[in-house]
């Protein structure tokens, strides 16, 4: 006990430099882990978590502080399959020109990193995080998750405040041509927001439990409900699986084709925008201001 006490105030009073941590860990490259060491982390207030499925990563967008603390200070991170660390800072390391204020939702589409920045949609290449693109919306107050086409169209929802001419979808076009899709009920405070087979548009309320599916135009086909109020993640699956996770009471609920909701998970402190991992069969979840990500196994 002597000797260990000794060898740490020895470490204690010697310190690395600031030089020689420079050069074992570069900001903005991936961190050369040991197989015994794992590095878990990273984020500051994750909203949305995309899968990147040909990297196999899962690319994690935070808002940063806020605006009134610090301006722009968004990034996004990357974190490898069992949850470590990959990039802690990808896009948003430096600023160097880039504008990245407070990101939220997000969604990985032809090539690109789409992302929903207050009132501007931003797209970044998806292997070099290089800015791609930004179109802003006149009239919209903040986004908060979004949807793209394989055409390019981008379906993004305005969650709101208490007055329902705020609650919001709304559409652009490839060209970068904006326009309010859907307003008002049976819109809720909407949050989440997916296409499902067909090629719908389905949104999920933080104000009640509805799941809504609307067609391209903006017309209401289906309400389903969710176990929970409270709903801000969704996950549409090729055969029409829904997955709802609720960022106010922790839960998510599954809904199959043609069935009642049934809950699958719980204990989730505010459940936000997750996605789904193809490969191993699992949502990925970021719990915003928790600061931490949970991967719900969905098992066969």
């Amino acid at each position: 006990m002597i000797v260990g006490a000794a060898t740490l105030a020895t470490a204690q009073a010697q310190p690395p430099t600031a030089d020689a941590t420079s050069k074992r860990f570069v900001a903005g490259t991936p961190l050369k882990q040991q197989p015994n060491v794992k590095t878990y982390g990273g984020f500051r207030f994750a909203e949305s978590v995309s899968y990147d499925a040909e990297r196999d990563l899962y690319v994690a967008v935070n808002a940063g502080m806020a605006q009134d603390v610090v301006p722009n200070d968004g990034y996004v991170s990357l974190v490898n399959p069992d949850g470590t660390a990959h990039t802690l800072k990808w896009i948003g390391v430096n600023r160097n020109g880039l504008t990245l204020n407070h990101p939220l939702g997000s969604d990985i589409a032809n090539g690109m990193l789409y992302v929903v920045d207050i009132d501007t949609v931003r797209w970044f290449d998806i292997k070099t995080g290089e800015p791609k693109g930004a179109t802003p919306v006149a009239g919209a107050t903040r986004f908060n998750d979004l949807e793209v086409a394989a055409d390019g169209t981008i379906y993004t929802t305005q969650t709101g405040t208490t007055d329902p001419a705020s609650w919001r979808v709304y559409k652009i076009t490839p060209k970068g041509e904006a326009s309010m899709l859907i307003s008002g009920a049976p819109l809720n405070l909407p949050n989440g927001i997916a296409l499902d087979p067909k090629g719908n548009i389905v949104v999920v309320n933080v104000g009640n439990n509805a799941v809504l599916t609307f067609s391209s135009d903006g017309k209401l086909l289906t309400t389903e409900e969710s176990t929970d109020p409270g709903n801000d993640g969704l996950v549409v699956l090729a055969d029409g699986t829904k997955y709802v996770s609720s960022v106010r009471l922790g839960t998510v609920a599954r809904i199959r084709p043609g069935q009642k909701a049934e809950r699958i998970a719980d204990g989730i402190p505010t459940a936000a925008s997750m996605t789904y991992d193809s490969k191993r069969n699992r949502l990925v979840i970021p719990m915003n201001d928790w600061n931490a990500i949970t991967i719900v196994e969905l098992g066969k």
